[in-house]
């Protein structure tokens, strides 16, 4: 059996890229379904959007791990302080209709 061309390779790279995007995508829906039922909580008991200690927490956790898989943590940490603005917005969204 003969060796597989670049474009083969490149082809075979692609697809697990494309594959690897997927799921990101799915885990990200999965994670956001959750802060979402935290924001229904957060706003039934009127407890702030925002946890900077948790936050702080889960930066360096994940900074860590980042670390430990070869990542570069400076990413991770961007990468997570996007989605944590995110999660922030939709819970204050969720806190202005629960009092209306």
């Amino acid at each position: 059996m003969s060796e597989p061309t670049p474009l083969e390779r490149l082809d075979r790279l692609r697809s697990s890229i494309d594959n690897i995007d997927a799921a990101l995508v799915h885990m990200l829906a999965e994670r956001f379904r959750c802060t979402q039922e935290v924001g229904r909580l957060k706003a039934e008991h009127e407890m702030p959007a925002a946890d900077p200690a948790r936050e702080a927490r889960q930066i360096d956790r994940l900074r860590t791990l980042a670390e430990e898989a070869h990542l570069d943590p400076e990413f991770a940490e961007k990468w997570f302080n996007f989605v944590v603005a995110e999660v922030i917005q939709h819970h204050t969204q969720i806190a202005d209709e629960h009092k209306a």
